[in-house]
């Protein structure tokens, strides 16, 4: 029986340097060699590698001419499955960046996949399927150079009704984790009810993507404090779960965030591909990383001529012991700070890239840093009563941002205005975050003037969930006057030290489904956001120019 196409094609890292190579994701429903042509002539191929039953390959694709688009097909065993035969949408396009081109990246998180069968979406349209309706009925319409997705791909812990059906019919759903998801074949039905969407795979085959997890991949709240992890370790389905959600992340998110040398000086790809099957492979990998998040690194750096991206975990890497809290383990946080400061002067703009936000409501920020300060024994010691009231707090109210590992938070905001000061400065920096159903624009202000570049928290979901009305009147509340000295007084009554930054909210709170795009050209940089509407409309709801020096 010939090869089928099971997923994708995804359109994942396009060289943002040199502007002639790619990588293109597919799943296949048996082991074959998989293929990419692309009418100019460029391609490239390799046989599938095999997880838990499962055919994948990651595509290399050579000989591209930058700024050059070329429509392609793929091929499975020498025989055309993509486009599909009666697809609707325009064939799927490949284009890299020629020399001096600038960058429109569009971005965002959260987006729950599962629509209902017919009728009214009760959560609104998703930004994803509104976006590719826009790009394929509208010829004209500018399509992204790359998409951002920062967190919640998928949702292993709130599952669809159709999902919850194709659960109970492989495992007594009374048992746990229940609806929830359990084990890798249980995550592939979450990325095939994801990806399987007929407007957002097309969009994901030709629009380049870059992805990184946040908690609701693996679990909601995932890893915020060490009292949690005790609690979650202490459950009999927690170690597959995390082993799933790491091994099932490395297949479909994190190979294709890397540029194929990295790929192919990857020991476990090379490890995974030799094997006839390289699920214990892979297995052992998620184990090891599990048990020292520090041999692991799940941040990567990607460059779009003179604009550089660093996609920073914030979850898998966190340190949590209550005497050293902190965001990232030392090697990780070093890294990072490395890749934001190398070769000054060739980038005009740095976007990072961290799927919860460095500059939160000042209100919901201090409740952190209270929280976090009582946890660590501020008031009655460790272990005491205002510890143990503060982390059944933290655990109910998500207290576990940037905010909640304070040494983190103000290593960050050093990092950001070292990277925006100098000789070779940038002209903005821009902090790009999701997970907390809202979006807003919020700029800092340093008290001894801070840097030269423009700094901005730029913060969009959710591109498809919903937002209680008691959430939406508590993130405003935590933005007003009332709410910041309300802050405050929790901050003195944990003797916890201000921020090293203040910060005013410019644009926002903005709910809905939405997504931001970010057009960099020179040094000027230019910010859009859009909800999205019935019957396939984008609307623009804000529009600013983000100025830094020359810009």
């Amino acid at each position: 029986m010939a090869a089928g196409l099971r997923l994708g094609p995804l359109l994942r890292y396009v060289d943002g340097v040199t502007g002639d190579s790619a990588t293109i994701w597919i799943e296949a429903d048996r082991p074959c060699t998989a293929e990419v042509r692309c009418a100019s002539g460029a391609g490239g191929s390799t046989r599938t590698f095999q997880i838990a039953g499962h055919h994948y390959a990651l595509i290399p694709v050579t000989g591209l001419a930058p700024g050059k688009t070329t429509e392609y097909e793929v091929r499975l065993d020498g025989r055309p499955v993509w486009p599909l035969p009666d697809s609707p949408h325009p064939p799927s396009t490949l284009r890299v960046p020629a020399p001096g081109d600038g960058v429109t990246a569009a971005f965002g998180s959260c987006r729950w996949a599962a629509k209902p069968a017919r009728g009214h979406d009760p959560v609104g349209p998703d930004a994803l399927d509104t976006l590719a309706t826009h790009l394929s009925s509208d010829e004209g319409a500018e399509r992204p150079d790359v998409l951002l997705l920062l967190g919640d791909q998928v949702y292993a812990d709130e599952t669809s009704a159709a999902t919850r059906r194709w659960l109970a019919a492989r495992r007594d759903l009374r048992d746990p984790p229940g609806p929830e998801v359990g084990d890798y074949e249980e995550y592939t039905r979450l990325y095939d009810e994801s990806w399987k969407d007929s407007e957002v795979r097309w969009l994901l085959s030709t629009v380049p993507s870059c992805m990184i997890f946040d908690d609701h991949d693996v679990i909601d709240d995932w890893n915020t404090s060490a009292a949690w992890l005790r609690r979650m370790r202490a459950t009999p389905w927690w170690g597959e779960r995390v082993l799933s959600g790491l091994m099932s992340y490395w297949v479909y998110q994190h190979l294709g965030n890397l540029s194929p040398a990295e790929v192919a000086a990857d020991p476990l790809y090379a490890e995974v591909c030799a094997a006839p099957d390289g699920t214990e492979a892979l297995r052992r990998f998620a184990a090891e990383a599990v048990a020292d998040p520090a041999r692991v690194r799940w941040s990567y750096r990607r460059d779009f001529g003179r604009t550089r991206l660093l996609m920073v975990d914030t979850r898998a890497a966190r340190v949590l012991r209550e005497d050293g809290r902190a965001m990232q383990d030392e090697a990780e946080a070093a890294w990072v700070r490395d890749q934001a400061l190398a070769d000054r002067g060739s980038y005009d703009h740095l976007l990072v890239g961290t799927s919860l936000p460095w500059l939160l409501p000042p209100l919901l920020h201090d409740a952190e840093t209270w929280s976090a300060a009582l946890c660590r024994g501020e008031r009655g010691g460790p272990g005491g009563r205002w510890a143990r009231l503060a982390e059944g707090l933290r655990q109910r109210a998500d207290l576990e941002h940037w905010a909640a590992f304070p040494s983190s938070f103000e290593a960050l905001t050093r990092l950001l205005a070292e990277a925006g000061s100098g000789p070779g400065a940038p002209a903005t920096v821009s902090v790009l975050s999701g997970d907390v159903h809202h979006a807003y624009v919020a700029e800092p202000r340093w008290p001894d003037g801070g840097p030269e570049a423009r700094v901005t928290q730029l913060t969009c979901s959710p591109l498809h969930n919903a937002v209680p009305r008691v959430v939406r009147l508590s993130f405003r509340f935590g933005w007003s006057r009332l709410g910041r000295l309300l802050g405050r007084a929790l901050t003195t009554h944990a003797r916890a030290p201000h921020a090293p930054v203040t910060w005013r909210r410019t644009g926002g709170p903005w709910f809905g489904n939405q997504l931001m795009t970010l057009t960099l050209r020179g040094r000027t940089a230019h910010l859009t956001l859009f909800l999205a509407r019935r019957g396939g409309r984008l609307v623009s709801v804000d529009e600013r120019t983000l100025s830094g020096p020359e810009g």
